[in-house]
């Protein structure tokens, strides 16, 4: 046994369908903290709650944010400034949206955490899981280094405003990816069947929509674009989210719930 696992109490694993199996083989060595029921036994649902709701409570905040920045924003349309241009030096109110990107990521870098426990640990879990962390630390960084003004114009810039850009192009990659990823390592898992398709979907129509924004960004319609392009792939992070939250409830696992032998199939 290599110390990972994957939970023994959700559908689609071998224990799952012996849930009465008495004894545990094996204890994880690098699982996250254990909830300890009232009988003292080690419980793992609680802790993968409170990831599966970070991974819903992340893009929910995110999108608040934009939209109420967005409504914020004196002698402009709702849609007339870049998600980025909401937390710029000159935007009003701009720790909205400076909070949005730091919810966002953090909820990320958790979520994609509990996401690869659940999967089996590193090796097993797939690139999806880190592709998540990944991009939650970068949009932590985009909120912290933010851009100059709330509409792109011509003439110098900051380095922060350089380097907000190139962060945020690196997240819209992450989030494209990490569907796909998603997709293809549930594939062949009951529990998540209903998934795969409409996460690759999102992927998809998110890319082509990334594409028209980077192609001409000073664009009327381009805030649009992005906003659709960002909430595509948020929403599928929330359905797989919603999914995990959906198992973790209608099961509760057996005593020592992890175990080395489980596996998918």
């Amino acid at each position: 046994m290599d110390g990972r696992c994957t939970l023994s109490f959700l559908p689609g694993t071998r224990l799952a369908r012996r849930r009465g199996a008495p004894t545990v083989r094996g204890r994880v060595r690098n699982a996250p903290p254990a909830k300890l029921g009232p009988d003292g036994t080690e419980r793992y649902t609680a802790w993968i709650g409170v990831g599966a709701l970070a991974g819903l409570a992340g893009p929910a905040a995110f999108t608040l944010a934009w939209v109420v920045a967005s409504l914020c924003q004196p002698g402009r349309g709702f849609a007339e400034v870049q998600i980025s241009g909401l937390a710029a030096d000159d935007a009003r109110d701009p720790w909205i949206m400076i909070g949005g990107f730091l919810v966002l990521g953090g909820c990320g870098i958790g979520f994609g955490r509990t996401l690869s426990f659940v999967l089996g640990g590193r090796g097993r879990a797939g690139p999806a899981p880190a592709a998540i962390q990944a991009a939650g630390a970068l949009a932590i960084a985009a909120g912290l280094l933010r851009r100059d003004h709330v509409l792109l114009t011509s003439g110098p810039q900051s380095w922060h405003n350089h380097a907000h850009d190139v962060l945020s192009a690196v997240v819209y990659v992450l989030l494209v990816t990490a569907p796909v990823l998603l997709a293809y390592r549930f594939r062949a898992e009951t529990r998540w069947r209903g998934l795969p398709v409409p996460l690759v979907a999102s992927a998809v129509v998110s890319a082509a929509l990334l594409v028209a924004f980077y192609s001409a960004p000073h664009e009327s319609v381009d805030a649009i674009l992005q906003r659709i392009a960002v909430t595509l792939p948020l929403a599928a992070m929330a359905a797989v989210a919603a999914r995990l939250f959906r198992l973790t409830r209608a099961s509760s696992p057996p005593d020592g719930d992890c175990v080395g032998d489980a596996h998918p199939g």
